[in-house]
């Protein structure tokens, strides 16, 4: 997960994680002076890749040419476009469309009296196969997974004080066909504001790109998040687009997961991600529960650093979440997310209107 604030993306910020070694004071002085000096050194790389934006507004509208240049310094470098291969091929599982509809729903409802627990509300799209309540991938610990074409690793080539990948991100069912779900954190940061030099890649696995790269038109923050870092609004909304590909949508490519605003807990749900650094996403079917009015927790260890902003699905098919907020999204132990109410429906529906 990003940084835990510091947070689970595979950068910076990072999911800090609670330290289990005690440092003498003189150590620590200069091994924080040393961080000091290399942040220091390389601000000018990560000043060149932010931008104020709307602060009030908690938006940003991205340039054509800085997701172009992104892109194809991803694709020069660790990130290469291959043909998609179809669900049969090993090692690739199918996405959200190969077991319903694509998109068949928008933003849906909490289920009514008569639904189960994980169900895709409202009408959306089905769940996965039938997992009972409170099932578990036990013991809870994260396992590597098959990468899944809606969900994928977020990258910034440039010199920006992150790695290659550094969180992840999930496709979101919307009427463009063209969102992504991921952590405030992964795209906004205190003081310097949004990354413009974002690229998602949907299903991304060994350095490959089966659904090609994305690159944001724009990305909506709470104002929340943007003025302050309020970790009960750790959640952001990108449109994306394919460069060299107008017209492209990424819903079409991809697939994409329902959303469900106001979920009932607790329910059996699933989480994903890309660790920070590595060649496929792991994931961990888990339970989650309320831990506060406006956080949820799901309890599965081994959840490194890199896998904040990927999904927490419900049923294993039903966004209700991201890996994000409290602690900037878990430690060893637990992971956590905003709950997905009223704030969060405002913020998706304000993202989808935008141009």
């Amino acid at each position: 997960m990003v940084s835990k604030r510091p947070g689970r993306s595979a950068g910076r910020p990072r999911r800090a994680r609670p330290r289990r070694v005690r440092l003498l004071a003189g150590a620590g002085g200069a091994l924080l002076a040393a961080a000091g000096a290399a942040y220091a050194w390389g601000l000018p790389g990560i000043l060149a890749h932010s931008a104020a934006g709307d602060r009030a507004r908690g938006s940003y509208a991205a340039g054509a040419a800085d997701g172009d240049r992104a892109a194809a310094a991803l694709l020069a470098g660790v990130v290469r476009e291959v043909p998609a291969a179809g669900p049969s091929r090993q090692g690739e599982a199918s996405g959200p469309a190969a077991s319903g509809p694509t998109g068949a729903a928008g933003p849906t409802e909490p289920p009514g009296p008569a639904e189960a627990p994980g169900a895709a509300a409202g009408g959306g799209q089905s769940p996965g196969p039938a997992e009972a309540p409170g099932a578990s991938s036990g013991p809870l610990a994260a396992r590597p997974a098959v990468a899944e074409p809606a969900i994928g690793a977020l990258f910034s080539p440039g010199e920006d004080g992150d790695g290659a990948h550094h969180c992840s991100g999930v496709v979101v069912h919307a009427p463009g066909g063209d969102l992504v779900a991921t952590a405030a954190h992964c795209v906004h940061r205190p003081v310097l504001g949004f990354r413009t030099n974002l690229v998602f890649v949907p299903g991304y696995r060994d350095g490959q790109a089966p659904h090609g790269v994305w690159v944001p038109t724009r990305i909506d923050v709470d104002p929340r998040w943007a003025a302050s870092q309020d970790p009960d609004h750790d959640i952001a909304f990108l449109r994306v687009r394919r460069p060299g590909r107008p017209g492209e949508r990424l819903e079409d490519t991809a697939g994409a997961y329902p959303v469900r605003f106001g979920a009932g807990l607790p329910l059996p749900a699933r989480l994903a991600g890309y660790p920070g650094g590595a060649e496929r996403p792991l994931d961990c079917s888990t339970t989650a529960v309320a831990e506060s009015a406006t956080q949820l927790r799901l309890d599965c260890a081994d959840v490194p650093n890199g896998t904040s902003g990927g999904p927490v699905l419900a049923g294993g098919r039903t966004l209700i979440g991201v890996t994000a907020g409290r602690d900037g999204g878990g430690d060893e132990w637990t992971s956590y997310s905003i709950r997905f109410g009223d704030a969060a429906r405002e913020l998706y529906e304000r993202a989808t209107r935008s141009g």
